[in-house]
């Protein structure tokens, strides 16, 4: 009797799945092969969600996360594009509007050049940055042509991610089918797909945010990661927040201070009010302290210390409607 052969992507399956005492993380080579896999097509759909569930069960190391950015990176076909800021957007918010859109759009109106992508609308009762993109005159873009022409008309532009990596976009829509997150939602803040100067990362769960920064680290990436309102890029300004920074293979961290008292959840998430606050007929002490510390974090990240930093986004949040 002849026995059938074993399928290919089967070993990274049963390293990750031979129980308690078994089972291991992934090499980063490891991860960099499955990825690839992953992203070619060179898997059966019960691998995929095997492999997806066994890796949220572990939880990702920074190894595994940096090898599969790389499999990413490599199949990413985009022209050089000059950009400043790499923006992922894919938590969506619920807690607070999404200051972090308007933050976004006052560094491009003063200059700052700035990619945003985002994996859809996945989660009901959020508001996503693609909510928002026509309110704010931000394309979403199908095409890299198109970011190109946007970041150097408008220094922004929004890409979905389902249009440059189809792939990732199906494993982070499986959740409506696994019921959980996928790594995918960790892996998408770590993509930087044009080689920006700085990366900004969000990440809400406790304790991934230095697994992110080790991943920065082994990646040789620039990049600053928080924990985030929602798991947005914004930075709250009601709590005290740790920054963590990647920069030339080195790890380093500095605390940011609250700026203001603790806040209470939003009582409702209406775009109205987020738009009455761009065009300054409506203050709101929680948004705009957010919109500023958001910024100051982007520009820190372009190597404004931190005092510097707040100093010019006040400037630029002034100037918003100027340029």
């Amino acid at each position: 009797m002849s026995e059938s052969k074993e399928h290919p992507f089967a070993p990274f399956v049963r390293i990750l799945g031979k129980g308690q005492k078994g089972s291991r993380g992934l090499t980063g080579d490891e991860a960099y092969q499955a990825m690839g896999m992953l992203l070619d097509g060179q898997v059966e759909d019960t691998q995929l969600g095997a492999f997806l569930m066994l890796l949220r069960f572990k939880e990702e190391t920074p190894e595994e996360l940096a090898g599969f950015t790389r499999a990413v990176r490599e199949r990413v076909r985009a022209p050089a594009i000059t950009v400043d800021i790499d923006w992922p957007a894919y938590a969506g918010k619920r807690r607070q509007l999404p200051w972090f859109m308007l933050a976004a759009k006052a560094l491009a109106n003063n200059g700052i050049r700035i990619l945003l992508h985002g994996g859809g609308r996945h989660t009901a009762g959020r508001m996503y940055a693609e909510d928002v993109l026509d309110a704010l005159a931000i394309a979403s873009c199908t095409s890299w042509h198109d970011v190109a022409e946007q970041i150097e008309s408008q220094n922004i532009a929004f890409i979905p991610l389902s249009v440059w990596m189809p792939r990732l976009q199906r494993m982070i829509d499986l959740r409506s089918t696994l019921g959980l997150r996928s790594p995918v939602h960790s892996l998408a803040r770590l993509l930087n797909p044009l080689s920006a100067t700085c990366g900004l990362q969000s990440v809400f769960h406790p304790g991934y945010q230095q697994v992110h920064q080790q991943a920065n680290v082994i990646l040789g990436d620039h990049a600053l990661v928080i924990k985030g309102d929602g798991g947005e890029i914004e930075v709250r300004p009601d709590v005290t927040d740790q920054l963590l920074g990647a920069a030339d293979g080195h790890a380093w961290s500095e605390e940011w201070p609250a700026q203001i008292g603790r806040q209470v959840k939003a009582p409702t998430l209406e775009l109205e009010r987020l738009l009455a606050v761009w065009q300054g007929d409506e203050q709101d002490l929680y948004g705009e302290q957010a919109i500023l510390a958001t910024m100051a974090l982007a520009l820190r990240g372009l190597a404004r210390d931190r005092e510097e930093a707040f100093s010019q986004a006040a400037q630029m949040w002034e100037n918003r409607h100027l340029n």
